[in-house]
């Protein structure tokens, strides 16, 4: 599948890219609708483009690469995933047409909720990009409840990383909207939506340690100390390589998992790997980044700061990697 589409992988990188740079690194919804991202999962009958999570790992990187500010994450990456998952109705295609459209955009609940005589009670936290949200997909276990936004109790809740949109989301007795039935075993499903949330982030600290690799090497070759660039130090070549390491060893095990992922396999075991061990190796490069920047690497401008404060959330989102290697060790108990 890698080299089947990876002249249009490359395209699809340089365009997002070069839509990224613009509006610092935080383009409006309606943007990313315009250029597709939104529906890139979505059947083409209905208005997507008919393509599969290896394309949406893509974007996902690149969001990574530029620390993006955009809610893809929940409002496209998890809430098409789940809306994929579920038995074809006309309410489903519906919501999947409006995630393609950008209108009205959805947020992906999990936690501890119930549902009785049409009303949902229950709480959930740290909901990615339930904040701007019209409505939510709130998982109760064998169903999922469409749940208009206002109905619900949605507080943003401050986390480390500036660019994550993270919120509580509280319902009392709020009435739903529509009750959707997922397409096979409930826990299957929502085990494979765990996944591919876990993917999706690997893929986003993939892309935040391949960016400060890439700012750190430019950055060793021009400062000069002692009437010679730093990067021909030996301490700084080794510390270069330790990232470069980190960031194949990434790169590899991310490109495993979506690779499992976009063909519909069991991806339980790529998912936990990628998890586990990229998202602590992009906080390992981006702390390299910045002390091989030195001073400067410490201030605000450099902007350093926030590719490791999201590579310190990401390491905890979804799971963190000893959560990972926990469930990795119980697979082969």
């Amino acid at each position: 599948m890698r080299a089947e589409f990876a002249e249009f992988h490359d395209e699809l990188r340089s365009v997002a890219s070069d839509l990224l740079a613009k509006d610092g690194h935080a383009p409006e919804w309606r943007v990313l609708a315009d250029a597709g991202w939104t529906g890139l999962e979505v059947p083409d009958t209905l208005g997507g483009a008919g393509a599969s999570f290896a394309e949406s790992a893509v974007i996902l990187d690149q969001i990574g690469r530029a620390a993006g500010v955009t809610g893809y994450l929940g409002g496209a990456v998890l809430a098409t995933g789940v809306l994929n998952l579920l038995r074809p109705s006309d309410s489903r295609d519906h919501l999947l047409a409006a995630v393609a459209g950008g209108e009205p955009r959805l947020a992906v609940v999990t936690g501890d909720f119930s549902m009785s005589a049409g009303k949902l009670t229950g709480r959930a936290e740290f909901v990615p990009d339930a904040v701007g949200a019209d409505r939510l997909l709130v998982v109760t276990g064998p169903e999922v409840a469409v749940v208009e936004t206002a109905a619900a109790t949605v507080t943003a809740q401050p986390v480390v990383d500036e660019t994550r949109r993270l919120a509580t989301v509280a319902a009392d007795s709020a009435t739903v909207v529509d009750i959707l039935t997922f397409d096979g075993n409930p826990a299957d499903a929502v085990n494979a939506l765990r996944h591919r949330a876990e993917i999706a982030v690997a893929c986003d600290s993939l892309g935040v340690a391949e960016q400060m690799l890439s700012d750190t090497v430019d950055y060793v070759k021009v400062r000069h100390q002692f009437g010679r660039p730093i990067g021909s130090f030996q301490a700084v070549k080794h510390a270069c390589a330790d990232m470069l390491v980190a960031v194949e060893v990434s790169r590899q095990l991310v490109a495993d998992a979506v690779d499992v992922l976009a063909g519909g396999g069991d991806a339980a075991i790529p998912a936990a790997m990628a998890k586990s061990y990229v998202c602590a190796a992009a906080v390992e490069v981006a702390g390299k980044a910045m002390q091989l920047h030195g001073g400067i690497g410490y201030t605000w401008e450099s902007g350093i700061h926030t590719y490791l404060k999201r590579a310190t959330l990401n390491r905890s989102l979804f799971g963190s990697p000893a959560a990972q290697r926990r469930r990795l060790s119980q697979r082969y108990h």
